[in-house]
C-alpha cells in the first residue's frame, strides 16, 4: 500500500509539472549576435519569451560572463579587450541593466553586438530593430505611437506600428514623421524605454517590409 501510494503521489506531481507547463505563458522573441555594429552577423534565431535575455543568449551560444553572472564578457570565444566589448539592445534601446535581469516578451528583439565605444552610453538607440520599439516598447511598457504625416499611404504605415496618423505628435509619444523628399532617416532617442522620434523622408512602402533596416546601428551603419 506504501508503494502504491508514493508511485500515486509521483504521478500527480508529473502532472502536476506537465500541468504547469502547459498554462504558462508562451510565446517567441528574436535574438541577434553581431559584431563591428551589425558589420557582421553571428547568430540571428528564435528563442523562448519569458526568460531572461541571457538565458536566451546562453541557449544559443558559449557565454562568459563576470560578477557572478550578471555581466557578459565574452560570446563564442570573442571577449572584451581594451575598448571593443559587448552591448545588447531591447527593442533597439541600449539596455539599462543587466541582461540576467531583462526579462524578454513575445515579440521583443534583443540584439548583441561586440563592438568599440568611447561612451559606454553612446548610441542609446539604434535603428536595425524597426518597427520596434514602436511595437512593444521597452521592459513591457509601450509607449503611444504616432504617425506624423498628410500622405495617404501614412495610413498603411500606421496600421503596422499600431499607431494613429497626427498632424502634431505629442510630447509622450513614438514618433515617426514621414517626408517625401530624397531618402534620409534619422532616428533620436535619449536612454531605455524614452521616447523616440524617427524622421524618414522617402517611399513609406519601404516602411512595410518586415524589418527594413535589419542589423543597421543607423543610415550609415
Amino acid at each position: 500500500m506504501r508503494r502504491a501510494a508514493l508511485a500515486a503521489a509521483l504521478v500527480a506531481a508529473l502532472a502536476g509539472c506537465g500541468s504547469s507547463t502547459s498554462t504558462s505563458p508562451t510565446g517567441r522573441a528574436v535574438l541577434w549576435v553581431t559584431r563591428d555594429r551589425g558589420g557582421q552577423v553571428l547568430h540571428s534565431t528564435s528563442v523562448p519569451a519569458n526568460e531572461s535575455v541571457l538565458q536566451a543568449l546562453d541557449r544559443v551560444t558559449d557565454v562568459k560572463t563576470r560578477f557572478g553572472g550578471r555581466y557578459v564578457r565574452g560570446i563564442d570565444g570573442l571577449e572584451e579587450h581594451g575598448n571593443r566589448a559587448w552591448f545588447y539592445y531591447v527593442n533597439g534601446y541600449l539596455a539599462d541593466r543587466s541582461a540576467a535581469d531583462y526579462r524578454l516578451r513575445p515579440g521583443d528583439l534583443a540584439w548583441w553586438d561586440y563592438r568599440a565605444w568611447h561612451d559606454p552610453a553612446q548610441d542609446p538607440v539604434v535603428l536595425g530593430a524597426f518597427p520596434q520599439p514602436f511595437l512593444s516598447g521597452y521592459d513591457g511598457k509601450r509607449r503611444p505611437a504616432v504617425v506624423v504625416s498628410t500622405d495617404p499611404r501614412a495610413r498603411a504605415v500606421a496600421k503596422r506600428l499600431h499607431a494613429r496618423v497626427v498632424r502634431r505628435a505629442p510630447a509622450d509619444a513614438n514618433v515617426l514623421v514621414l517626408g517625401a523628399d530624397a531618402t534620409t532617416i534619422v532616428l533620436r532617442g535619449s536612454s531605455a524605454g524614452a521616447p523616440v522620434r524617427l524622421s524618414f523622408h522617402g517611399d513609406p512602402r519601404l516602411l512595410l517590409r518586415k524589418r527594413p533596416f535589419r542589423y543597421r546601428y543607423g543610415t550609415g551603419a
